[in-house]
Parts: structure tokens; C-alpha cells; sequence
């Protein structure tokens, strides 16, 4: 949100509020669900292609990918987009420009420059539709890259530096509480079968005493 352009009624402010409450969530489930959707085609593919066709390591060549990667994400969402700006905005220059491309795409969105707002702009509409295109575009560009590097192994190990380690002897004690508690359910769940098949054993067919007394008598 720039915050050049806010709402002034109550209702306004009210619709808002519950606006970004539903569209925040699914704008965010939106750009995982491409990301991981496009980062199959650009970040994992390729690498696993370099690394089983040419022999190559699979760290080194995702390193190399990544790089490459970030430095074609700068020139067609940054630099590139910063030098169009420059020309059909009358009052900026290169710098300005790319400090909007940037405080844009990091989602910063301070307001302090918003193309478009002159109104001797030419076609202010399709410039309008244009920008909000680019910025849809640059976002899940720089998400895909953000991705892309935290995949490199380097990173995996320097982030397992901030986790909690767990205690040895305690996950051992918990799994033999674990074992210990499940012994002692199926041993009164046998023991409990047990009384039932004694308690059934009354109400069985079987021959009496005495019969089998005078079977053996004859």
C-alpha cells in the first residue's frame, strides 16, 4: 500500500479492513502455490539436468544457477524497468526509478514515488494496467529467486545453526517411556482377553463329567 490513495468514510475504512483480512491470506496461498509451480521448471529441473548430463556437482552447478538466476531477475525487473520509468516519468531520473522498482518489490511500498499520477500521462489507463502487471510478475520473480536461494546447500547448513538441538538423552527417555507405555496397553489388553475367554468358557458346549466318567467305565 502506497497510501496515496485511502479510504475516508467509516464504511470505507470498515470494507478495508475486512478486505485484507479474506485477501491477504489468499493473495499469499496465490503466489505459493505459483511458486512452487514454476520454481519445478526453472530452479530444480535445470539443475538436475546439468548434473546428470554433464557430470557436473550438484552444489556447484546450483550455486552457478542461482547466481545466474538473480542476476537476470535484476536486469528485467530492476534495471531494465527503471530505465523505462525514467524516460516516461518527467520528474525522475535512473535513480529514483530503480528506488521505485525496489521499495515496490520488497513489498516496503512507502508512497513517496508512484508512477502514473500525472495527468498529462499519456494512455494513464493501459499505463495503470501495465504497472500492476509488473509488479504481480516482479513479486513472484523475486519470490521464485528467494526459493531458488534458499535451496543451495550452503544456506541449509547456515540456517541449521539458529535450530533448537534437542537433547539425546532425553529423546531416549521419552521413546522408552513411549515403548513402556505401549507394553503395558497390550499387556492388559491380553490380560483382558484372557478374563473374557474365561468368563465365556462356562457357556460352552462341552460333555459333563459323568458322561465322560461312563464312557471310560465302558
Amino acid at each position: 500500500g502506497y497510501g496515496h490513495t485511502v479510504p475516508l468514510s467509516d464504511g470505507g475504512k470498515a470494507f478495508c479492513i475486512i478486505y485484507s483480512v479474506i485477501g491477504i491470506p489468499f493473495t499469499l496461498l496465490f503466489l505459493t502455490a505459483v511458486v512452487q509451480r514454476i520454481i519445478v521448471y526453472v530452479t530444480r529441473r535445470p539443475v538436475l539436468y546439468f548434473h546428470i548430463r554433464w557430470g557436473c556437482s550438484k552444489q556447484l552447478v546450483a550455486i552457478v544457477h542461482a547466481m545466474l538466476l538473480g542476476f537476470i531477475t535484476v536486469s528485467c525487473f530492476f534495471l531494465i524497468p527503471a530505465a523505462i520509468f525514467s524516460v516516461l516519468e518527467d520528474d525522475w531520473n535512473f535513480l529514483e526509478s530503480f528506488y521505485f522498482c525496489f521499495i515496490s518489490l520488497s513489498t516496503i511500498g512507502l508512497g513517496d514515488y508512484v508512477p502514473g499520477e500525472g495527468y498529462n500521462q499519456k494512455f494513464r489507463e493501459l499505463y495503470k494496467i501495465g504497472i500492476t502487471c509488473y509488479l504481480l510478475m516482479g513479486l513472484i520473480a523475486m519470490l521464485v529467486v528467494l526459493e531458488t536461494f534458499c535451496e543451495l546447500h550452503e544456506l541449509k547448513k547456515f540456517r541449521k545453526l539458529f535450530y533448537v538441538k534437542k537433547d539425546k538423552e532425553e529423546d531416549q527417555v521419552h521413546i522408552m517411556e513411549h515403548d513402556q507405555l505401549s507394553f503395558s496397553s497390550i499387556s492388559d489388553q491380553a490380560a483382558s482377553m484372557k478374563d473374557d475367554q474365561k468368563a465365556n468358557e462356562p457357556f460352552v458346549n462341552s460333555q459333563s463329567p459323568t458322561s465322560n466318567d461312563s464312557s471310560l467305565n465302558n
